[in-house]
């Protein structure tokens, strides 16, 4: 100490200490004010800046209260170099962790308020928060007088050999990015893959793929396989899709009869019920004459995939009601087998009330 400690300096360091820590409880409580304020907002981008200042400026208040209450202390040379070297550290910690939370929550807010962007991913998230974390930790070796140019030498060289000891991760992670930027799968969209794995993409984050199936069970899939596989992605260009629907009628039925009750039908589906497209223009197509019934397929308008299952249950047991009540007859293929003495008959498919066998005798 260069002197005496005194009674004055006390209360001085005293002083700093609590207008530090009124500051804080101030600015606390402005803070607070701001943040219902910024809920109140649609962009969710200012709650994550204020949010992060509600750390950031307190922690700051307190860190130059105690630097004052240090620069009014008789301490020595030593003393006081240490004194402010830990709360540079200090704030420096504050500032960064904070710094990444509004980074990373900007990044996240502008990704899921854009379309065909990365919206709920934690890649870019997990990335930005990292880096913003590292540039913070450099600065606090470089304010202690730890030189980082070795320290950057060590970790390039070091991380060539991390890089060949986790090939398969760093292959998952690109692929992930790859996959992001290429737009090709986003989380929210339903996927097929050629192994069979369907379902809603949840997440992509640095290794794998998280899908959530109709069964609501969570599939996860490598970044690196996802980027392999043949894939059919349900909710791209568009996320609206025609479904196939496949009947057949008697073959003395009316067709003209049997398209125009049809499209009743579909007209009152795509009305009623939710999820489908009542501006989609639907479409019925004869194509083949079977063993026992006329077929052809009916194309419905769905909003997205998952709406087709409902469509295709209440448009079938709306269509057998309506053909039941018309007197449209939908045949079922059956077979007859019948055995005579010394004869071998070979069954042939019955429609309608026909019957056509073949007789063959035996040896």
């Amino acid at each position: 100490m260069n002197r005496a400690l005194t009674l004055d300096d006390l209360i001085l360091a005293g002083i700093a200490v609590a207008a530090g820590l009124l500051a804080a409880f101030l600015s606390r409580t402005v803070l607070r004010w701001l943040a219902k304020h910024a809920k109140r907002t649609r962009w969710s981008g200012d709650d994550v800046v204020v949010d992060a200042l509600r750390t950031v400026i307190p922690w700051s208040a307190i860190a130059g209260g105690a630097a004052a209450a240090g620069a009014v202390l008789p301490l020595t040379r030593t003393v006081q170099r240490t004194v402010n070297q830990s709360l540079t550290v200090l704030l420096i910690f504050v500032v960064t962790v904070s710094a990444a939370r509004v980074i990373a929550g900007l990044v996240q807010s502008v990704t899921q308020s854009r379309s065909g962007v990365a919206g709920s991913a934690t890649i870019f998230v997990n990335i930005t928060r990292i880096l913003v974390l590292a540039i913070g930790f450099l600065v606090v070796l470089q304010t202690l007088g730890i030189s980082i140019a070795p320290l950057l030498t060590a970790l390039g060289v070091g991380g060539l050999a991390v890089a060949l000891a986790l090939q398969d991760t760093l292959a998952n992670l690109f692929a992930g990015i790859h996959i992001l930027a290429s737009k090709t799968v986003q989380p929210g969209d339903y996927i097929r893959l050629s192994s069979g794995e369907e379902g809603y993409v949840e997440d992509i984050n640095w290794r794998q793929t998280t899908v959530r199936a109709l069964s609501n069970n969570l599939i996860v899939i490598p970044n690196g396989e996802l980027a392999k596989s043949n894939m059919t992605n349900f909710m791209r260009p568009e996320q609206q899709l025609t479904i196939l629907v496949q009947v057949g009628v008697a073959y003395d039925s009316d067709l003209d009869e049997v398209e125009r009750v049809t499209l009743e039908v579909v007209a009152d589906t795509m009305t009623e019920i939710a999820g489908a497209l009542p501006e989609h223009e639907p479409a019925i197509r004869f194509h083949t004459f079977g063993d026992s019934r006329i077929g052809f397929t009916v194309i419905l308008g769905v909003g997205e995939f998952s709406d087709q299952f409902r469509i295709k249950h209440e448009f079938v047991k709306r269509l057998h009601k309506r053909y039941r009540e018309e007197g449209i007859r939908i045949p079922a293929p059956t077979r007859t087998v019948a055995l005579q003495q010394g004869t071998v008959v070979i069954p042939q498919q019955r429609t309608g009330d026909g019957v056509v066998q073949a007789d063959v005798t035996a040896p």
